[in-house]
């Protein structure tokens, strides 16, 4: 696809696939269907220019850590929609080394503090996002999710399309130990 400063680049944080399918099942139920264009998914960039992605890219691999943990807390509540509250150090140190590099890029939008999320409803009437926060703060156990790689994506004005996947590196047995055992 060709470059354009009508395609920004977005950056996202892929997850497990059982966490992602959980989160996607709430948004299936919850988010308007008409404006629902992609997955379950936490957003760390919303609009670098599409020009940066070699730097881009090379950044997010250069800074690829191991699969990590994330936590999820309780559901915060925005207005209009509800959102899964996410913590990790790991991921707010990350999310800072990248926003260094890319300082010159960053739109107001992606100049504020940081606030790991996972959208679950949007753009619906503020009663309905009440009941949602509300039934979603009874919930007992989220999923403990597992951070597996960045997701880059290019924004076409409502759908985005998919432009790379950068996984987290695995650890990986040397091969004459993997033989022992």
């Amino acid at each position: 696809m060709g470059s354009s400063p009508e395609t920004p680049i977005i950056i996202t944080l892929r997850l497990d696939e059982h966490s992602t399918a959980i989160f996607d099942e709430l948004r299936r139920r919850h988010f308007p269907a008409r404006i629902n264009r992609v997955e379950a998914h936490l957003t760390l960039f919303h609009r670098l220019p599409d020009q940066q992605l070699p730097r881009v890219l090379a950044d997010l691999r250069a800074l690829a850590p191991p699969p990590f943990d994330l936590a999820v807390a309780k559901p915060l509540l925005l207005g209009n929609g509800v959102a899964l509250q996410v913590h990790s150090g790991k991921l707010l140190a990350l999310h800072h080394l990248l926003a260094d590099r890319w300082q010159q890029w960053l739109t107001p939008q992606d100049r504020q503090p940081f606030r790991p999320h996972i959208t679950v409803q949007n753009k619906v009437d503020p009663a309905a996002a009440q009941q949602l926060h509300t039934d979603l703060s009874q919930t007992q156990y989220w999923p403990s999710p597992l951070a597996t790689g960045w997701s880059v994506w290019r924004y076409l004005g409502g759908p985005w399309v998919s432009e790379a996947e950068v996984p987290f590196p695995t650890r990986q047995l040397p091969s004459d130990r993997a033989a022992v055992g």
